[in-house]
């Protein structure tokens, strides 16, 4: 991946998280963008309450993972590098 997709790819992965942001809000959470690897792998990091939040896998799958592969299908899974994650 070149560093101008990835760029665009980054982009893209921060206006999905932008939608799913205000509903992790709510209960004091959030989520950051850390990495997209070479695999098109995302790597999230869970932070405020969403860190140990019994609720994570479900928002991960419903909520971040959704709108993630709704902006870019090609994303093969979402991960978060602390707390509850998916492949």
């Amino acid at each position: 991946m070149t560093s101008a997709e990835k760029i665009e790819y980054s982009r893209k992965v921060e206006e999905a998280l932008d939608e799913v942001r205000p509903h992790l809000a709510v209960d004091k959470g959030n989520v950051e963008l850390v990495d997209i690897t070479e695999d098109l792998v995302v790597k999230v990091k869970w932070l405020g309450t969403c860190v140990n939040c019994n609720m994570s896998e479900m928002t991960m799958r419903a909520g971040i993972e959704e709108a993630i592969k709704r902006r870019l299908p090609e994303i093969s899974g979402v991960t978060a590098i602390n707390g509850i994650s998916i492949n």
